[in-house]
C-alpha cells in the first residue's frame, strides 16, 4: 500500500497528539484500544501516515526534528507516546504573517510563543521537494493570511489540505472553486473533537428539536491552559471562530435563535489547566404547557488528542480522494469532521454519507491498487 505523505504547519498540541497517536496505533492493539473511529479508510492504517515536512515559527522547534519538537514548549499535551522512531523530517521556519498575537510577549516562554530569528522557508518548495500530498493546517486561530498563503502554497503544488482552524477555505466560494479548478480536494473548516463541546453541543440543540421542545437561550463557554486559549485572549482573532462555532449548534435548530439569545466561544485562559479544556453549557427551554426547564453541562476533555482522533480520518479521506481524481471540498468527511463546512448536516446524517462515501471509495482504491495505480502521482 502506497504512504501517505503527510505535511504538518503548526507543531502545536494538536501536532503532537497527531503524531504521538500514529506511533500509538501502530504499537497498540486496535481491537483493544479506543480512540480510533476507523482502523482503515481505503486501505491506509495509521501505519501508512508519513510526516515528510513540518512548519512552525517557535525557536524551540525549528530547525529540531519533528520527534523532538512536538514534544517542546509551550506544548503541554498529554504525553502517551513518548516513543517516538526518527522522522527524518526538521521542522522548517514558517513565515509568520498574522500567526501570532502580540500579546503573546507579555506571557512567559513556557506558555507562549517565541518567534525565531531564522528567515521563513519557500513553503511551496518544500512542499514540492517533499513530495508531500496532503497538509494539515493547525496554525493558530486567527491566522487568516497565514493559512490562506499554505492554501495557496497546496495549490500551486498539488496538495490536498485538511484545514483544522476556523479560516474559512472550504467553506468559502472562492477557495473552494480554485480547489475544485486544480482538481485537488480539501477537507475543512474548523475541526470538530470526537466527544467535545461543539458536538456535544450541537447534539443537545438537535435533541431539543426532536423531542418537540423550544429552546430559548443557550451558552457554551470554554476555559483551557494551552496556547490556543491564550491566543484567543486576543479578541479581534476570534471573529471567525465564534461565527464557525455559533454556527454549528445553530445549524441544528429548526428556527435559529436570535443572536442576543445565543452565546458561543473561548472564554478565558488559565494556565494550570495546560492542555485540559473545560466547557461549561447552559440550555433554557420550554416543554409542554410552556412549562421552563434547564440543563446545565460540565465537561472536560484533554484537547489535542480529541481533536486528533476526526483529525486523522480527515486526512485519510483527504488522500483517499486525491488517489481517485476528486477534487474540491469533499463533502461527507467535512460535515462530519468540521465545525464550518460547506453544508452543516445533522451529525447522524454526516456520518452515513461518510460511511457511504468510504465504501464507494474503498472499492475504487482497491480496483486501482490491484491495477497498480493507487500513489501513482
Amino acid at each position: 500500500m502506497a504512504k501517505i505523505r503527510l505535511a504538518i504547519t503548526g507543531v502545536g498540541n494538536c501536532a503532537s497528539a497527531l503524531v504521538q497517536g500514529i506511533t500509538y496505533y501502530q504499537r497498540t492493539d486496535t481491537v483493544e484500544s479506543a480512540g480510533l473511529l476507523h482502523e482503515e479508510i481505503g486501505g491506509y492504517r495509521l501505519r501508512d501516515i508519513e510526516i515528510v515536512a513540518a512548519f512552525d515559527v517557535d525557536y524551540r522547534k525549528v530547525g529540531r526534528p519533528v520527534e523532538e519538537a512536538i514534544f517542546a514548549a509551550p506544548n503541554c499535551t498529554k504525553v502517551f507516546q513518548p516513543d517516538i522512531p526518527p522522522t527524518g523530517v526538521i521542522v522548517e521556519m514558517s513565515p509568520v504573517m498574522d500567526g501570532v498575537a502580540d500579546h503573546m510577549k507579555h506571557y512567559p516562554e513556557d506558555q507562549a510563543f517565541r518567534v525565531a530569528d531564522r528567515q521563513p522557508c519557500d513553503v511551496s518548495r518544500v512542499l514540492a521537494e517533499a513530495g508531500a500530498e496532503v497538509l494539515v493546517c493547525y496554525l493558530p486561530v486567527g491566522s487568516e493570511e497565514a493559512a490562506r498563503h499554505y492554501a495557496k502554497a497546496c495549490l500551486s503544488t498539488g496538495v490536498a489540505m485538511v484545514n483544522c482552524i476556523p479560516v474559512f477555505i472550504a467553506s468559502n466560494g472562492d477557495w473552494a472553486g480554485r480547489f475544485a479548478d486544480r482538481n485537488l480536494p480539501i477537507v475543512g473548516d474548523d475541526i470538530k473533537s470526537q466527544v467535545g463541546a461543539t458536538i456535544a453541543h450541537r447534539v443537545l440543540a438537535r435533541l431539543m428539536g426532536d423531542r418537540g421542545v423550544q429552546l430559548d437561550r443557550t451558552y457554551q463557554l470554554n476555559t483551557g491552559g494551552n496556547t490556543d486559549f491564550l491566543n484567543m485572549l486576543e479578541r479581534s482573532r476570534l471573529r471567525t471562530k465564534r461565527i464557525s462555532k455559533t454556527e454549528s449548534v445553530q445549524s441544528q435548530l429548526e428556527v435559529p435563535l436570535d443572536p442576543d439569545n445565543i452565546h458561543i466561544g473561548p472564554s478565558d485562559y488559565v494556565a494550570w489547566q495546560n492542555d485540559n479544556k473545560v466547557c461549561f453549557i447552559r440550555m433554557e427551554w420550554r416543554g409542554f404547557g410552556d412549562v421552563p426547564n434547564h440543563l446545565e453541562m460540565r465537561l472536560s476533555v484533554e484537547d489535542s488528542p480529541n481533536s486528533a482522533g476526526v483529525a486523522i480520518d480527515a486526512i485519510r479521506c483527504a488522500k483517499l480522494a486525491l488517489d481517485r481524481g476528486i477534487g474540491g471540498p469533499l463533502d461527507a468527511i467535512s460535515s462530519f469532521a468540521m465545525k464550518h463546512p460547506p453544508r452543516q448536516r445533522r451529525d447522524s446524517e454526516a456520518r452515513e454519507l461518510l460511511e457511504r462515501w468510504i465504501a464507494k471509495h474503498s472499492v475504487a482504491a482497491e480496483t486501482a491498487s490491484a491495477a497498480g495505480l493507487v500513489g501513482a502521482r
